[in-house]
């Protein structure tokens, strides 16, 4: 089948979840998910007013493209954006050369469920402000925030702090090493006038989450540690934990196919009794029950129990084989 054919199906597919999203006044999710739906490595997303067309295997040729923006102009005609991200390190290749293009490099607003957020589809890091299939686990957090205090964990712009902050929590600590994407969370809370509500820490993740664990900061063998903030040890009613699937620094190395308790520990004890962490994996290979399995452990170790569990799956616009989706989010109470 042809690049229009498996488009127009997919877009055929989701009639009733565009009239929800209006109907949510959300303009930005996902049209087409190229993986799943006939067509690997191209994604297609709704930005505000905006299609974006991203690329992660192979450029489209100029023919692909005008089929592409053909059938989505049909649909609503909105600006074309095409990033393509096929080479090294998933960044954009292709250059900024007409009106559409330039249109991604200024900001814009976007809106999910009703909440604000900035939105700018050329910038200086690789991807969107706002991680569209991420839009479950801010509907649970909005849902589940009022008169609590959450830890929002790899914050990258605060979508999940803006959702808590909206929700009506008490306090909510954004954690993210970028000043851009912390950059861009502040103007979030701005665009829902929620500034009082938000604090941003721009920390590795390991020293701020094993302060406010009251545990020894540390770092690798023979590492020299570089400053950080310091903070007091705290708990919170709500911890949200969503980071990336490898990373490393002088204070350790986040793997979340080897080694996620090594971040799931100080989170748990940074939770209150009572209270909930959100757990997020994106690894496909990673096994549901199997990861649960090792939560649940880890839990016991530090003496604390897990009281009630949740699956979070992604809303009808990211598919996956089998509803089997490599996002997995789980809440579970701990006592």
């Amino acid at each position: 089948m042809s690049i229009q054919s498996v488009l127009t199906a997919a877009l055929a597919k989701r009639t009733a979840f565009f009239e929800q999203a209006s109907q949510d006044n959300t303009d930005c999710y996902r049209v087409f998910h190229g993986t799943v739906e006939g067509e690997n490595g191209l994604n297609i997303d709704r930005y505000g007013d905006a299609w974006l067309i991203q690329t992660f295997h192979q450029t489209l040729s100029d023919e692909q493209l005008t089929d592409i923006s053909s059938e989505l102009t049909a649909h609503a005609d909105f600006h074309i954006v095409y990033n393509d991200r096929s080479g090294n390190h998933s960044r954009v290749l292709n250059t900024a050369t007409n009106a559409a293009q330039d249109y991604a490099q200024t900001e814009q607003v976007i809106h999910e469920n009703g909440i604000a957020f900035t939105s700018k589809l050329r910038h200086e890091g690789q991807d969107p402000l706002l991680f569209l299939d991420m839009r479950i686990g801010r509907e649970y957090v909005q849902a589940n925030s009022k008169d609590k205090t959450v830890l929002n964990l790899f914050s990258y712009t605060c979508g999940v702090g803006i959702a808590a902050a909206m929700g009506g929590a008490r306090k909510v600590m954004n954690v993210d090493f970028s000043s851009f994407a912390l950059a861009a969370g502040q103007k979030n809370a701005e665009l829902n006038k929620v500034t009082e509500v938000c604090e941003f820490v721009q920390s590795d993740a390991f020293p701020a989450l094993r302060q406010l664990a009251g545990l020894p900061v540390g770092g690798r063998r023979n590492q020299k540690l570089p400053k950080y903030p310091k903070l007091r040890a705290t708990q919170f009613d709500l911890v949200f934990l969503d980071p990336p699937r490898f990373a490393k620094s002088a204070f350790g190395i986040v793997d979340l196919v080897n080694d996620y308790q090594g971040l799931f520990k100080p989170a748990v004890l940074a939770t209150k009794a009572g209270g909930h962490i959100v757990c997020c994996n994106n690894v496909a290979k990673v096994d549901r029950q199997t990861w649960y399995d090792s939560l649940v452990r880890c839990v016991e170790k530090q003496g604390r129990k897990v009281t009630s569990s949740q699956w979070l799956d992604c809303h009808a616009d990211f598919p996956a084989f089998d509803d089997n989706h490599p996002l997995k989010i789980v809440v579970l109470g701990i006592d």
